[in-house]
């Protein structure tokens, strides 16, 4: 009798089934009928709702008291999605979202997650946390069907701020992730963050970035092709992704999603908490007019922060965190600094900020005017 898991896995191909197979028996679960239960009854439990980037559920900077169990829930969506003008995506997202919701805890708390699979769906999918320890980062404890769900749990142990991702096995892991199944958590420090010489810091702001490179079939015209479903543009999207030149790098899902009316806000004296997430490629992270005032490049808060950088390093696989007080109004173009990319291919935000313009700062001298005046 062919069985629900093997129809679907089927439906992507024969020529990831050989890949499939061997992924499925590397990633199985580990052994863990020796393992002694964790003791977390005694622990208070605070359920959080998430929220869709650049925004961030409502938490404190610095721990109200001891550890607690931070309970999350998430559904897996699978949908179309518009990236840009001329181009749609048959999108994998977490909670609906790219990039998925950012989750917020604290050093010694226990990040608790409910991750549902619908009926809807065609895939398996799981989450792989950078930030956890052990079976995959929780890859190989999560894989749901559709019409599964299953809760994972897992002790905050470093602070900082680390990708997660959809990790199902062989050729759909790579797949997954740059159809949009990508996202970030942050553990901070109990008592918050610290600048290079240990003096605690707060942000007034927090905006979430998540960087995708999306990889579109095009057809003999050159139009991007369009898929009523994941699972139909598989072949095409792997000839496109094993050539390694993305067709559009954007953040937040879309061409433009942070610039116009969905342009990050601030005002001047505000510091701003800026998280940058990418799954899959190196970026370069520039704030055109401003600066990385304190940036953890590798994300981790354990390590003092660097100062005064103007472009900071994202590896791939991981996320960053920066953090700029505004000094002037005006609007901020913040893009990967490879231009190619920011420009051409979408990796541009904006921050609008208001206040009062300080001439000490930045003085314009002498208006444009006629060549040879002066």
């Amino acid at each position: 009798m062919i069985t629900r898991r093997a129809a679907l896995l089927g439906a992507v191909g024969a020529a990831a089934a050989p890949i499939l197979a061997s992924a499925a028996k590397a990633e199985s679960a580990p052994d863990m009928t020796a393992a002694v239960a964790s003791d977390v009854a005694h622990l208070p439990r605070i359920k959080r709702e998430l929220v869709a980037p650049p925004f961030v559920h409502e938490h404190e900077q610095v721990a109200p008291g001891g550890p607690r169990v931070v309970e999350f829930t998430m559904d897996i969506v699978e949908q179309e999605m518009q990236i840009a003008d001329d181009a749609w995506v048959q999108a994998m997202t977490f909670d609906g979202s790219v990039p998925g919701p950012m989750m917020v805890v604290h050093e010694g708390d226990y990040l608790e997650l409910t991750l549902r699979n619908p009926p809807t769906n065609m895939l398996e999918h799981n989450i792989d946390f950078h930030a956890a320890t052990g079976a995959l980062g929780g890859g190989a404890l999560t894989k749901v069907m559709p019409g599964e769900q299953t809760i994972l749990r897992f002790k905050a142990t470093r602070p900082g701020v680390f990708v997660y991702h959809c990790a199902p096995g062989g050729s759909m892991i790579p797949w997954h992730v740059v159809s949009g199944m990508s996202g970030a958590v942050m553990i901070l420090p109990r008592d918050g963050l610290k600048d290079h010489d240990g003096i605690p810091v707060r942000y007034d702001r927090l905006a979430y970035i998540g960087e995708n490179d999306f990889y579109v079939p095009k057809d003999e015209t050159g139009a991007y092709r369009r898929y009523p479903d994941a699972v139909s543009g598989y072949a095409d999207m792997m000839d496109v992704m094993n050539g390694l030149i993305p067709t559009h790098v954007v953040f937040n899902g879309a061409v433009g999603s942070l610039t116009g009316d969905r342009a990050l806000k601030a005002n001047v004296g505000e510091k701003v908490l800026i998280i940058h997430a990418q799954a899959n490629r190196d970026s370069r992270p520039h704030l055109i007019g401003g600066h990385g005032d304190l940036v953890w490049e590798a994300g981790k808060f354990n390590n003092a922060p660097a100062r005064d950088f103007e472009t900071w390093f994202i590896r791939g696989g991981s996320a960053g965190a920066a953090l700029y007080e505004f000094l002037q109004p005006g609007v901020y173009t913040y893009v990967n600094h490879n231009l190619i990319e920011a420009v051409n291919l979408g990796a541009t935000a904006h921050f609008v900020v208001e206040g009062t313009w300080n001439n000490d700062l930045m003085e314009q001298v002498q208006a444009p005017t006629a060549y040879g005046a002066f």
